[in-house]
Parts: C-alpha cells; sequence; structure tokens
C-alpha cells in the first residue's frame, strides 16, 4: 500500500484557522475566498506568501491540483487548497480542457484565448455543435502530505461573442445551462450558486467541515 494509498483512507477535517489559496489567479482567489466566508478560515494567498508557481505536469485537472496544493502546503507549512479548472469545448475533444490557461499565453490574455476557441470552433464547420462544461478540482493538502480531492463540473455553450465584464477567463463565451446570460453578465453571488467551483466547493464542504 502506497503513502497515497493510506492517506485516503479516511477524510481529514479541516480546522479553522490560516488556509494558503495556493493560486497567483487573482480572479480565482477572489471566487475560492468569497466561498470560505462563513467557515472560520483565514484565507492567504499563494502570491501573498511569494510562493512559486509548480509546473503543471499532471494530465488530468485532480493531478495538477493536487501537485499545486501539495507544493503550497510543504513550503508555507500550513494546509493549502488549490484548484485547477478549465473550459472543455465538446466539438474540440474537450479542449483547452488542462491547457485553459496555456492557450491565453504568457500574458494570460483571455481575449486570444476566446479568439481561439471561436477559431477552431469556426474551423470544424458549420455543423461543430457549441456544447461545452467546465470542470473544477478542487485539492486540500496539509504540510504531512495528506490530500483530499473534489470535482465539479457545469454544462453550458459556448455564446460569440464575449458578453460581459463579469468573472475572469472564458466567462464572457460561455452561457450555463437554463440561462439567457453568460457567466461574465453574471452577478458573483449568482455564479457561486451554480458554477462548476460551487460544486466542487460543496462537496468539498460536506466533507472537510
Amino acid at each position: 500500500m502506497t503513502k497515497g494509498d493510506i492517506n485516503r483512507q479516511a477524510i481529514r477535517k479541516l480546522k479553522p484557522g490560516k488556509l494558503v489559496i495556493a493560486s497567483h489567479n487573482a480572479g480565482k482567489v477572489r471566487e475560492i475566498k468569497d466561498l470560505l466566508g462563513l467557515y472560520g478560515i483565514e484565507p492567504v494567498s499563494a502570491a501573498d506568501l511569494d510562493l512559486p508557481e509548480p509546473d503543471e505536469t499532471g494530465t488530468t485537472f485532480i493531478a495538477n491540483a493536487e501537485l499545486k496544493a501539495l507544493q503550497a502546503a510543504d513550503l508555507s507549512g500550513l494546509p493549502a487548497l488549490a484548484d485547477d479548472s478549465g473550459l472543455c469545448v465538446e466539438a474540440l475533444d474537450n479542449e483547452p480542457g488542462i491547457f485553459s490557461a496555456r492557450w491565453a499565453g504568457p500574458d494570460r490574455d483571455f481575449n486570444l484565448a476566446m479568439r481561439l476557441v471561436r477559431d477552431n470552433l469556426i474551423a470544424k464547420g458549420p455543423e461543430a455543435g457549441h456544447d461545452a462544461h467546465f470542470i473544477c478540482a478542487l485539492a486540500l493538502a496539509w504540510p504531512d502530505g495528506h490530500v483530499e480531492a473534489f470535482e465539479g463540473r457545469v454544462d453550458g455553450v459556448i455564446t460569440w461573442p464575449p458578453r460581459g465584464s463579469r468573472g475572469f477567463g472564458y466567462d464572457p463565451i460561455f452561457q450555463p445551462n437554463g440561462h439567457a446570460i453568460s457567466f461574465g453578465e453574471m452577478e458573483p453571488e449568482r455564479k457561486h450558486a451554480m458554477s462548476h467551483r460551487a460544486d466542487a466547493f460543496a462537496k468539498m464542504v460536506a466533507a472537510v467541515f
């Protein structure tokens, strides 16, 4: 039995106190802080602690979230929460997927990334569907190497042109099913109630608090 197998045998509870949010993405940090609001947690971002960003070498959202959380917990000596999330466009074989941030280039230009999604869909021809989903994996790690992981999803369609200036990343071109507006147009409280991140967060809260 490996250390990872032992670590996963029982859910570990998260106690009130400081928690590192293992991200340098200000939008993600803001959303996670909002979601943590009522649980006695004192969030501090990896950027605030000058922690490095690890290379995301995992082949799944959960693998990347785990490696980020484990590094932040090891370097800070505190529990750490990491998010790995992305947009999966079904007609593009679920790309950009785990490479969602990389499509934005070194300058994190998500206007460029959204245009790439549009251009790739156009290249697929007029019969290509616009179904898409967001995936969010949350990994919660402790300095001793224990890690818990949770995954959430929200389904929708790609819309063009981009709509709205709220949210971040691909939000302006993603319209969730059952809604007439994009995530980029949606009030933060409304998005928090039904997003992929909210889905993963609800699973985590049910397990660790």
